[in-house]
């Protein structure tokens, strides 16, 4: 969040965490098939830290278990994320940090696709494409000072479930 700026959404919604997914032996196990999921994928996104407010985008309700598909199969991963208000001007950059963060955790053999849930964001349609076009997000990763702020979302933080 940058000093000074007046918060979109001063007093946002805080939803429950899910607990941690308890781990198995076949977790560890690396001769078990252990096909990617939608947990997994969720779990990889859930602690982002939201640009305005030191909560999570699972504590804002941005990201939920529900809007993530997994086809393991065919190597693609789709996640609906839903801003806190319909015209939040950070939406871009939401986004843009759930797909860097995706690219970075899995395979380079997944398709990523990251995009509003329809009907909750103003400008829905040109995030989408926005997020769609590869050598925009590209473009934006070449941008010195937006890499820092997705870097900041992406950073753990100490909160647990």
């Amino acid at each position: 969040m940058s000093g000074g700026a007046r918060l979109e959404n001063a007093n946002p919604l805080i939803f429950q965490r899910t607990g941690e997914r308890l781990q198995t032996a076949n977790d560890e196990d690396e001769d078990v098939a252990d096909p990617i999921d939608d947990r997994e994928i969720f779990d990889l996104i859930r602690s982002i830290n939201d640009p305005e407010h030191p909560l999570s985008f699972e504590e804002l309700n941005v990201v939920e278990q529900v809007r993530v598909r997994v086809d393991d199969q065919e190597n693609t991963v789709g996640v609906e994320f839903t801003p806190t208000i319909p015209h939040c001007s950070m939406a871009t950059l939401i986004g843009l940090s759930i797909k860097v963060k995706l690219l970075r955790s899995l395979p380079e053999r997944f398709k990523i696709d990251v995009h509003i849930t329809p009907g909750t964001h103003a400008s829905e349609d040109t995030v989408n494409k926005q997020l769609a076009d590869k050598e925009r997000v590209a473009a934006a990763l070449e941008n010195s000072q937006l890499l820092e702020v997705v870097n900041q979302c992406l950073i753990s933080n100490a909160r647990t479930g």
